[in-house]
């Protein structure tokens, strides 16, 4: 009889984590994880919502492709490993695609470019990044910006946020940001903090697309978003 409630047990138990393991919930919801730490595209403003561009993107996605989702906060050093372990069915985070990610995991349709740019103290001089040479420039560890400036005369500075990265900045800590266009104009334009102390320098450098990202060979849900991204950019709803 034990060993029959133990067998029981166990079949139970991977049940159940094979529900969890496979991001969709019993609802039908498909789990969108984000980090929302980068304003303008994903954030929790003042009344605890998480929102910005990409969650608006995500979620007219969703409506064109006719499915549900649940968008969860989700911090970026484990965004990855989540999708990898199926905690969820999708991530839109301000992703770019590149080749090394490529490898490990899908893309939808690109929905956005946004290159790499410079930003520093207005007192500052520099208007591109090798001329921080030998110099501390931050980005947010894991990021396209990190990788541009650890392949630059620039010394790699990580940050878990790169909120922290701009307020290190502000206060001299270090030489330079370098961040997404989008992310990088909300602090610099929109930021009442910031505005006039910090100044974004030059054009991008990085061309960069953006793209929402699935478990690698997760054809049904990538073919799912790829319907409503079609769908969202043929009618211009990306554009409102």
């Amino acid at each position: 009889m034990k060993k029959t409630l133990l067998i029981l047990l166990t079949l139970l138990c991977a049940v159940s984590f094979s529900a969890v393991a496979g991001g969709q919930q019993d609802d039908g919801k498909l789990i969108i994880a984000s980090d929302c730490t980068w304003p303008p595209m994903e954030f929790i403003n003042a009344d605890k919502e998480i929102v910005g561009y990409d969650i608006d993107f995500i979620n007219a996605v969703a409506k064109e492709a006719g499915i549900e989702i649940e968008i969860r906060n989700t911090a970026w050093d484990g965004i990855f490993a989540a999708l990898a372990n199926g905690e969820c069915d999708a991530v839109i985070s301000s992703v770019t695609i590149t080749e090394d990610r490529k490898k490990t995991m899908d893309f939808s349709i690109p929905y956005i470019n946004a290159g790499q740019v410079l930003i520093v103290d207005s007192s500052s001089s520099a208007k591109v990044l090798a001329d921080l040479a030998g110099k501390e420039v931050g980005a947010q560890i894991g990021t396209t910006g990190a990788i541009e400036i650890d392949n630059s005369p620039a010394e790699l500075k990580t940050y878990d946020e790169l909120g922290f990265a701009i307020e290190d900045l502000a206060n001299g800590r270090i030489a330079g940001v370098v961040a997404d266009t989008p992310i990088a104009a909300d602090y610099v334009l929109q930021n009442d903090t910031y505005k006039g102390k910090l100044v974004i320098v030059g054009d991008s450098f990085t061309d960069e697309y953006y793209g929402i990202a699935v478990k690698k060979g997760n054809t049904e849900v990538l073919d799912l978003i790829n319907k409503g991204v079609k769908a969202v950019q043929d009618n211009g709803i990306d554009k409102e």
